[in-house]
């Protein structure tokens, strides 16, 4: 599991969270941290922030979607509209929250995405 969010409690929170329901995580606070380290070949999915410091989640989605990275991917942002709502649909995503969301929001997805890739 890659968690991708610019915001440091937002990953504490997230890591602490899916490490409780069993899922072993990697966590990365902006895309050049994930575009230079994330392992693509041992994660099952990517929680990623559609606003990030240095760049857009849903453009990052693209770029690993050309690469042919077909990852789950769970957008999560905290400035929800119906633009952003609808590019990160049309990109292929397994689920769309807007923070704070509980955390059943996150851990059923995660559930159906992989029980899809099995």
């Amino acid at each position: 599991m890659i968690v991708v969010d610019d915001d440091p409690d937002m990953l504490r929170g997230l890591h602490r969270l899916l490490r409780q329901y069993g899922f072993k995580v990697a966590l990365f606070d902006s895309v050049e941290s994930f575009q230079n380290r994330a392992d693509l070949s041992a994660a099952s999915c990517i929680v990623l922030d559609v606003n990030l410091r240095d760049g857009s989640g849903i453009e990052l989605r693209r770029q690993l979607s050309e690469r042919d990275a077909s990852l789950p991917i769970i957008f999560i942002t905290g400035n929800d509209s119906d633009a952003t709502r609808n590019a990160a649909l049309q990109s292929g995503c397994a689920a769309y929250l807007t923070k704070p969301f509980p955390a059943q929001s996150l851990i059923e997805p995660i559930r159906r995405a992989l029980a899809a890739l099995t």
